[in-house]
C-alpha cells in the first residue's frame, strides 16, 4: 500500500482537497485491497476550507513516509507560502518523493523553486499570474496536467481527477486506473486538454481606432472569402500599410484576427445550433471543412465535433 500526503493551506480549495481523498480513498488492487493510504497534513492542526473548517491535521513530518504528494489549491494566491511548507516540499523532493499539484496549487511549488526550469500547468484563469510570478517556470494553459517525472502539475478543478488517474495508472497499472476512472464516472483519458474550456474573448476592436470600420465590416463577413488584398481595398490602402497598422492597433496580423474571429463565431453556431460541421465551416469562411477542423483544435485544443459534445446546450 503507497502513502499519499496531501497538503492542506489555509483557504484550501474544498474541491481540490477532496479530488484526491475520494479517488485514492477508493482505488481497490486486483486482489480487493487498498492501493493507497492517505493522509492530509498541514502546519497547523486546522485551516479553513473556505464555508468550513478542516480540523484534525497530520503535521508535515508524514510527507517523508509518502509515495507521493499532493498539492492542492489554494482560494487566495497572493499569499506567501509558509517557511516550513517550503522547507518541507524541498525535503520531500530532495529524496525522490513525487509532489503534485492540483490547480493554483502549482503556486505553491512555483514557490519552493521546484518548477524553475521546468513545463507546468494551473487553471487557465491563473495561467498569466503564474507566469508573470515565476518567469523560471514554462507555463502551459492549454493541457490538462503536465507530467515531468517527479514534479506534476494539473489544471483546474476537474483536471485534479485526470492527474489522479494518471498518477494511479503509473503506480499500479492500466488496469486498476480503469476501475477507479469508473467510480469516479470519469473516462480514464479525456479528449483535448484545457485550452477547449477557456473563453476566447472576441478578438479585439479598438474603438475610435482608425482601423475600426475595417473590424466591424470583417466581422459582419466572415462568411465571404477575405484576402488581404481585398481586406486592403476595403480600408483603402496597401496591404503593406494594412499589416503595420493592423499590429499596430490590434497586436496581431489581419488573417490572425480573422480566424479569432471565424472560430469564435463556430463555437457559438457548435454550441446554439444543431448545423452540420460542414456547413458552419462554410458559414464562418472556410473553404473545406478539413481547414476548419485543423484550425479549431489548432485554436481550441480538441475537435468541433467533441467541442459541441461538451458544450452543446451549455
Amino acid at each position: 500500500m503507497l502513502t499519499v500526503a496531501v497538503l492542506a493551506l489555509e483557504g484550501v480549495i474544498p474541491f481540490d482537497l477532496a479530488t484526491p481523498l475520494e479517488v485514492y480513498g477508493r482505488t481497490l488492487l486486483p486482489s480487493g485491497r487498498p492501493g493507497y493510504r492517505v493522509v492530509v497534513c498541514s502546519p497547523a492542526r486546522s485551516v479553513s476550507a473556505g464555508a468550513f473548517q478542516v480540523s484534525d491535521l497530520s503535521d508535515l513530518s508524514v510527507m517523508r513516509s509518502a509515495a507521493t504528494v499532493i498539492v492542492p489549491g489554494c482560494a487566495d494566491i497572493t499569499v506567501p507560502v509558509p517557511d516550513d511548507v517550503v522547507d518541507a516540499l524541498r525535503a520531500a523532493a530532495g529524496v525522490g518523493i513525487r509532489i503534485a499539484s492540483i490547480c493554483s496549487g502549482a503556486f505553491v511549488l512555483a514557490a519552493t523553486g521546484l518548477l524553475d526550469g521546468l513545463r507546468a500547468t494551473t487553471h487557465w484563469a491563473a495561467a498569466a499570474q503564474l507566469a508573470a510570478a515565476y518567469p523560471a517556470v514554462t507555463v502551459d494553459p492549454g493541457v490538462l496536467y503536465v507530467d515531468n517525472g517527479q514534479i506534476l502539475t494539473s489544471a483546474g478543478a476537474a483536471a485534479g481527477l485526470d492527474l489522479c488517474l494518471h498518477l494511479i495508472r503509473r503506480d499500479y497499472g492500466s488496469a486498476v486506473a480503469a476501475g477507479a476512472a469508473r467510480l469516479s464516472v470519469m473516462p480514464l483519458e479525456r479528449e483535448g486538454g484545457q485550452a477547449q474550456f477557456i473563453v476566447h474573448d472576441q478578438p479585439p476592436t479598438p474603438q475610435g481606432a482608425e482601423l475600426e470600420p475595417l473590424l466591424r465590416w470583417m466581422q459582419d463577413n466572415l462568411g465571404r472569402e477575405l484576402t488581404l488584398e481585398r481586406l486592403a481595398a476595403q480600408a483603402g490602402m496597401s496591404v503593406r500599410t494594412l499589416n503595420r497598422r493592423f499590429r499596430d492597433q490590434t497586436g496581431t496580423t489581419p488573417l490572425q484576427w480573422l480566424h479569432r474571429a471565424r472560430i469564435r463565431r463556430a463555437q457559438h453556431l457548435l454550441e446554439a445550433t444543431t448545423e452540420p460541421v460542414e456547413r458552419i465551416a462554410g458559414h464562418v469562411g472556410f473553404g473545406s471543412p478539413t481547414a476548419f477542423r485543423d484550425r479549431f483544435k489548432r485554436i481550441i485544443g480538441t475537435g468541433p465535433h467533441a467541442y459541441r459534445r461538451a458544450f452543446r446546450g451549455v
